[in-house]
């Protein structure tokens, strides 16, 4: 038996949300990778918050969370270390699109969701 589980035993995949990790403090959003260049977004410079869908799923990164403004910004995969503390935080900002959230979570296509602009 001991033969059969070696040969057919699956290894354990890293999915590439895996490789993403968020470092959160009170100043800025930073979003590193070990084959990227490390992204990195102060809170109050944050202009437009967005969910990019891609049809590259489910094997790859299909949905990422945009946070956009003065002329950088970080991008962030859905399901990746950090994720959900970020959309804690952001999903508290006055005017904030849940129906768009939700309309991303059910979009299977190339397409970009508006979350939230600074208006002022």
């Amino acid at each position: 038996m001991g033969f059969w589980n070696k040969l057919f035993k699956s290894k354990k995949r890293n999915n590439p949300e895996d490789y993403y990790k968020t470092e959160i403090t009170e100043t800025y959003v930073r979003v590193t990778h070990p084959h990227r260049k490390t992204e990195e977004i102060n809170w109050s410079e944050i202009e437009e918050i967005k969910l990019a869908n891609t049809d590259d799923g489910p094997l790859a990164i299909d949905i990422w969370l945009l946070l956009i403004g003065n002329n950088k910004g970080c991008s962030i995969p859905h399901g990746s270390n950090g994720y959900e503390d970020v959309y804690d935080i952001i999903s508290t900002y006055e005017g904030f699109n849940f129906e768009n959230v939700i309309k991303s979570m059910s979009c299977t296509d190339n397409q970009l969701f508006e979350l939230w602009k600074n208006e002022t």
